[in-house]
């Protein structure tokens, strides 16, 4: 129970179950620096559970951007059916790689290695822990990306990416077949004309092209989410993916949103700045929702989240579909 959460109640989602959580967990990764480092928090009870990767953003706090972020999303998630697994990419401050190093300080290319090696290796990671051995439903993988996680997911859903300073990353093509289903939480939108001057000259790879996103996805923003330190645009330049892209199927809209979605990123943590319970609570479970009926061909729980928040929570947010 949360006492903080009012309207988003009535948005339906299964009662939580306990969690186990194991870290750190460690891949090898010979070619990237640094083994890859990895938090599982996953139902401690169950079989044939489905997986959600999720990558974390680019953000100021010291942790967050690292396996030891996103409670409040690994959690939920965890405790209604899902495997979380996070690793930490090398743009982390406190695990990752010099920003100065050849990549840095966004790390594009290592960020999608990291996850694709997840998946290369979920029977690896599954001997290493016997607590999760032989439970995992490898057909079942979504992926969940905050911020520059969102690009880093965007991608492994089907968008390309230029890099105006690496005349190799030309319209780049990575897409990753075994991930089903995505979530973009405040994802950042299309590059070229809309970046600000210090994103072009600092951030070369924001420069995602969201046309060839194909995988089914959900958009998430917040409407007063604006960033005109990387972007020329407003709010709306987060909309892009779904805007642009064809897998691309639903978007929601938090009103009042701000980067932080209600405080996704942690409990209690400045680098929220949107702590909001009640707006938390709408991501999480529209979230969750859209994930397992992209997963699940019979499960009805994104149309009866849809109907509820329409119902009960539409001060707070609302859902945009194409036909």
């Amino acid at each position: 129970m949360n006492n903080l959460i009012k309207t988003a109640t009535h948005i339906p989602c299964s009662e939580p179950s306990q969690t186990i959580t194991i870290n750190p967990v460690i891949l090898d990764a010979p070619d990237r620096g640094l083994p890859i480092e990895l938090r599982i928090t996953a139902p401690a009870k169950g079989d044939r559970l489905p997986i959600v990767l999720l990558s974390h953003g680019h953000g100021p706090s010291l942790y967050i951007p690292s396996k030891d972020g996103y409670g409040p999303i690994v959690d939920f998630y965890a405790a209604r059916g899902f495997v979380v697994i996070q690793p930490t990419h090398a743009n982390s401050k406190i695990a990752g790689l010099d920003p100065a190093a050849p990549g840095g300080p966004l790390f594009w290319r290592s960020r999608i290695a990291d996850m694709k090696q997840i998946i290369d290796q979920l029977d690896k990671i599954e001997a290493a822990t016997p607590a999760i051995a032989g439970r995992l439903d490898h057909s079942r993988i979504a992926a969940i990306g905050h911020s520059m996680g969102g690009q880093t997911v965007g991608m492994l859903l089907g968008a390309r990416l230029t890099d105006i300073s690496d005349e190799t990353a030309v319209d780049v093509n990575v897409i990753e077949p075994r991930i089903k289903a995505g979530v973009l939480l405040a994802a950042p939108g299309n590059g070229g004309d809309s970046l600000s001057d210090f994103a072009r000259e600092n951030y070369t790879a924001l420069n995602p092209d969201y046309s060839h996103l194909d995988t089914k996805t959900l958009v998430v923003l917040g409407d007063s989410d604006v960033n005109p330190h990387l972007t020329t645009r407003g709010a709306d330049w987060h909309a892009d993916p779904y805007q642009h892209g064809p897998g691309a199927d639903a978007l929601l809209t938090l009103i009042g949103g701000k980067h932080g979605l209600g405080g996704i990123a942690g409990y209690d943590a400045k680098e929220t700045d949107d702590e909001d319970p009640e707006r938390l609570a709408i991501v999480q479970r529209m979230s969750l929702a859209y994930v397992r009926s992209a997963l699940y061909d019979d499960d009805p729980s994104w149309g009866a989240a849809c109907a509820a928040l329409k119902d009960h929570a539409n001060a707070h947010a609302y859902v945009d579909l194409k036909s």
